[in-house]
């Protein structure tokens, strides 16, 4: 079954709360321009659907202590599907990885990890990443600054 069609009303609704997701009913009902018992209703259907994940606060890592992030590229020794499995596994595992994609091409993963800093970082790659079982290779880059850093995905939103 596929998901319902969004009409420019959801489409309000979503970009609305994709850029603050503590917004107010009573706001988010005033921006998209119906009252707020229908937005409420609209906004619970569109989690029902799947097309709302969840609600998080967006923190400063600097702030809290984090003066570390990296982009790792990670290969494995064997791609087979419960070799793949048990790496997935092991991230989750880990509170450093703060996202991991699986790729095509010369690498397996990408994964976004944090640290304290270059020490936390290294022992995490030396101690933890290269002694999982099945990982081949790992390469590593260390962001100096963000230039864009934002969520989701762009909503085309009518401009009436």
């Amino acid at each position: 079954m596929s998901p319902p069609k969004l009409d420019s009303i959801d489409r309000r609704i979503l970009s609305e709360l994709q850029a603050d997701g503590r917004i107010t009913n009573v706001e988010l009902s005033r921006r998209a321009k119906i009252t707020a018992p229908p937005c409420l209703r609209r906004m619970r259907a569109l989690e029902k659907a799947g097309y709302i994940k969840g609600y998080h606060a967006d923190l400063d890592a600097k702030a809290l202590g984090y003066e570390v992030q990296a982009f790792v590229f990670v290969g494995l020794a064997s791609q087979k599907d419960g070799d793949l499995k048990a790496f997935e596994e092991s991230i989750r595992r880990w509170p450093q990885v703060r996202e991991c994609h699986m790729l095509s091409g010369e690498v397996d993963f990408l994964l976004k990890c944090v640290a304290e800093d270059l020490s936390a970082f290294q022992n995490f790659i030396t101690h933890t990443l290269t002694a999982e079982r099945n990982v081949a290779s790992v390469k590593s880059s260390l962001v100096i600054h963000a230039s864009k850093v934002e969520a989701g995905v762009p909503i085309e939103v009518s401009a009436e």
